[in-house]
């Protein structure tokens, strides 16, 4: 193989360098640049990119906080609302319960009223019936029937004695 003699090495390595010094040339000042300017392009476009990206980040989170101060806003205003409707409430049950106590009481004195007329009609009449029965029994005992008047009389000394 010609390639492996001694004599032929030396040309063979000279045009070895002139290649690859032409090609590396070659390859560095054509493409190099075009790969440097491509690299250039993409990290503008990527760092353009991460803007943008943080300042979506900033706006979302600025909505976020308005939509987190609307809730609470909301949610305040809910709770004044449900607080003024209890009060509301609690005012009319308060209107309606003093409303029914006062009939409650109204019936309560006409109740008692007529709970005293009654029995102070059942103690006239207990004083007129003891009456009768202390006449009825003094008329066995005695024979004679005392005065209506006079029964009644001791019948009521009785019952102040008694009480």
């Amino acid at each position: 193989m010609p390639q492996f003699e001694v004599v032929n090495f030396a040309p063979q390595f000279v045009w070895l360098v002139i290649s690859f010094a032409i090609l590396y040339f070659g390859i560095v000042q054509l493409t190099v640049p075009k790969i440097g300017r491509v690299i250039g392009e993409r990290e503008q476009t990527m760092s353009g990119d991460i803007e943008s990206a943080e300042a979506a980040k900033a706006e979302a989170d600025r909505i976020e906080g308005d939509y987190a101060a609307s809730v609470a806003a909301a949610r305040e205003q809910a709770r004044e609302a449900l607080n003024a409707a209890r009060g509301q409430a609690t005012k009319a049950l308060e209107q309606r319960l003093a409303a029914a106590n006062e009939e409650v009481e109204r019936k309560q004195g006409a109740a008692q009223a007529q709970l005293d007329a009654a029995r102070t009609k059942a103690l006239a009449e207990i004083e007129t019936v003891a009456a009768e029965a202390a006449a009825d029994i003094v008329e066995r005992l005695t024979g004679a029937r005392p005065d209506s008047g006079k029964a009644v009389e001791a019948v009521q000394s009785v019952a102040l004695a008694a009480e």
